[in-house]
């Protein structure tokens, strides 16, 4: 494995001037890869679709669920009692029901805010859908020359990772793997 570089661009004019750019700083065409990320949740890397075998979070779900379904029962068969004299013996129920459906909402999106939703999850960084180019750099001094280069032409996210990139093709790219952002230099001045 190598230390590769990457930085991501909307357009396509701006990899094949950056990968111009690089054949110009030194790398070969074997050292680089250039593809288009899809949008974080959409990388299909399961059967029935998305990024993870299932959401995120939905384990909290079930507390605030019955919760919800015991307070939202209750005050809906409250309610439903009052107006026995209009709907009769059905409102106490229907009360509860209804009471129950609800409160069974509101108890399950409670919890996940009462949780901070899933903080631990949301503060790792998300790579953005956009075009990748990445280059493998075998030697130190040739990580600041690949980060100047996508600078100077407008890369956003620029990260830092290790990989193997084999005749232009990044074998083990993740998409859903956390980038290491490059500290941006004009950020520290």
């Amino acid at each position: 494995m190598a230390t590769i570089i990457a930085g991501r661009f909307e357009q396509q004019d701006q990899v094949q001037a950056t990968l111009a750019e690089m054949i110009r700083a030194g790398f070969s065409e074997d050292q680089m890869s250039s593809f288009y990320v899809n949008p974080p949740g959409q990388h299909d890397r399961y059967a029935i679709g998305g990024d993870h075998d299932k959401s995120p979070g939905a384990e909290k779900s079930a507390e605030g669920t019955s919760a919800g379904i015991a307070a939202g029962g209750a005050v809906g068969a409250a309610i439903g009692a009052t107006t026995i004299p209009v709907t009769g013996p059905l409102g106490p129920a229907t009360g509860a029901l209804v009471g129950a459906h609800i409160g069974q909402l509101v108890g399950a999106l409670g919890k996940l805010e009462d949780d901070g939703g899933n903080a631990d999850e949301n503060d790792v960084p998300v790579r953005q859908a956009g075009l990748l180019v990445a280059v493998s750099v075998p030697e130190p001094a040739g990580e600041s020359r690949a980060i100047d280069v996508l600078r100077s032409l407008g890369a956003a996210d620029i990260e830092r990772t290790e990989g193997t990139i084999v005749d232009g093709d990044w074998k083990d790219f993740d998409p859903v793997a956390p980038p290491s952002l490059v500290e941006d230099r004009q950020a520290r001045r």
